[in-house]
């Protein structure tokens, strides 16, 4: 009787693919997403709905963004737990990551006062958000804690991921209006953009695992 034999494909992964490449695309684009993100709020010209909320928790508690971000994100991931949601590194490095990346950014960037060099920076940091997200995003190493809580509603509801998203980000985006958070043009420009953005730019981040490369 002649014996099975087993191939086993021993050549090396594809350096997008190795877990280093991997990590250290997360951790770029985490802090790359910290960094849009204090530019939104140093432009002054509205935030998207989660940083909306963000900085009306921090006014009224007195911590600074950084710090609300990694609080909000610890309380999304409790709310994970009824819906059987499993973290990856990169949803518990979304929370250390982002908080520390935007306080340095807003300590380290000036305050701007000319209209002009606002909308640059607006601008700028929604088109970097869009970068930055499908980066960390194309890393594949887990859901930011947010993007989690949607895809577990979505799942336990069958509602559509659109009709999910939506109603958390309105019902957000209300809390953190009536807490003092900036809602503006900003705002609408981002609910606008950031889809398109980053769906254009995951094309170029998505890491493909061995078991996507094989014929």
């Amino acid at each position: 009787m002649a014996s099975a034999t087993v191939q086993v494909d021993l050549s090396p992964l594809p350096i997008r693919t190795r877990p280093v490449f991997r990590l250290a695309q997360l951790f770029a684009g985490l802090a790359a997403y910290g960094i849009s993100m204090g530019f939104m709020v140093r432009a002054q010209l509205g935030l998207d709905p989660w940083d909306v909320l963000h900085q009306g928790l921090a006014e009224r508690l007195g911590w600074s963004f950084g710090a609300v971000t990694a609080l909000t994100g610890v309380l999304v991931l409790l709310a994970w737990l009824p819906l059987r949601q499993r973290p990856g590194i990169g949803t518990v490095a979304n929370v250390v990551v982002i908080a520390v990346a935007v306080d340095l950014t807003l300590a380290l960037t000036p305050q701007l006062s000319a209209l002009p060099g606002r909308i640059a920076l607006m601008v700028s940091a929604i088109v970097l958000n869009g970068i930055a997200t499908a980066v960390y995003v194309g890393a594949r190493l887990g859901p930011g804690p947010r993007d989690g809580l949607m895809t577990g509603l979505h799942a336990r509801t069958g509602w559509s991921i659109r009709v999910v998203r939506t109603t958390i980000e309105l019902c957000v985006l209300a809390v953190g209006w009536v807490l003092g958070g900036t809602v503006g043009v900003g705002t609408v420009l981002y609910a606008a953009a950031i889809g398109p953005l980053t769906q254009f730019f995951l094309r170029f981040t998505t890491v493909r695992e061995k078991k996507d490369l094989c014929p």
